[in-house]
């Protein structure tokens, strides 16, 4: 019995070993593949501290209003039409001077509906009272070109906002502060037209 017992023994043993080997296998494995697992994690991090701040828009500094430009007067004022036209504004003829250097823009309605108003109306200017129920926006542009002398301009810009409140069954238009977004958008398409550069590309001399 002691000797069938001492050979089942001794033919288990390799069985054991083999056993006991995959085992050591196994957790060595689980060991490699956690460190690769850490590694892996840690480059990510890395790669996202690298990539930090990807994708947003980069800001910069508002066009000077006013704004010089090496152009005769007369051609000026032909652009500043011809951008205006290009943004479907309409020129009211009778504010405007141009003989004078002075322009002046019919209400421009940039946004209808409610949904839409308030977050327009709040790009385009200061909205005060968050409570009311904006319905319209529109602004209107008074541009005025001042002659330096023969080919140097400057052009001022100044936008009226306003915004088209309803309470109750009244409605009216009221005036709010410019947040000078009006005023940059036909600044940046009077610059490309006159120059042919980008606002990035401005450095302050023309």
């Amino acid at each position: 019995m002691n000797k069938l017992l001492v050979s089942l023994l001794i033919a288990l043993t390799p069985l054991c070993s083999v056993v006991l080997g995959q085992k050591g296998v196994d957790s060595q494995n689980q060991k490699i593949q956690k460190e690769s697992t850490r590694t892996t994690d840690k480059g990510s991090e890395v790669s996202r501290s690298w990539s930090f701040g990807a994708g947003k828009t980069a800001t910069r500094q508002p066009l000077p209003n006013p704004m010089r430009f090496n152009a005769r007067r007369d051609v000026l004022i032909q652009q500043i039409g011809e951008v205006l036209s290009e943004m479907k504004i309409i020129l009211d003829e009778r504010s405007t001077r141009a003989e004078s250097g002075l322009l002046v823009t019919q209400p421009f309605i940039f946004a209808k509906g409610a949904v839409i108003t308030k977050n327009e109306l709040g790009r385009y200017a200061r909205i005060e009272g968050s409570d009311i129920s904006w319905t319209r926006g529109r602004y209107s542009l008074t541009i005025e070109v001042l002659s330096l002398d023969g080919m140097q301009n400057t052009v001022t810009v100044t936008a009226k906002i306003e915004g088209r409140s309803e309470i109750g069954f009244q409605s009216e238009w009221n005036v709010l502060t410019s947040s000078g977004i009006a005023e940059e958008e036909f600044l940046v398409r009077l610059l490309m037209a006159v120059t042919g550069k980008t606002p990035e590309e401005f450095n302050g001399n023309q």
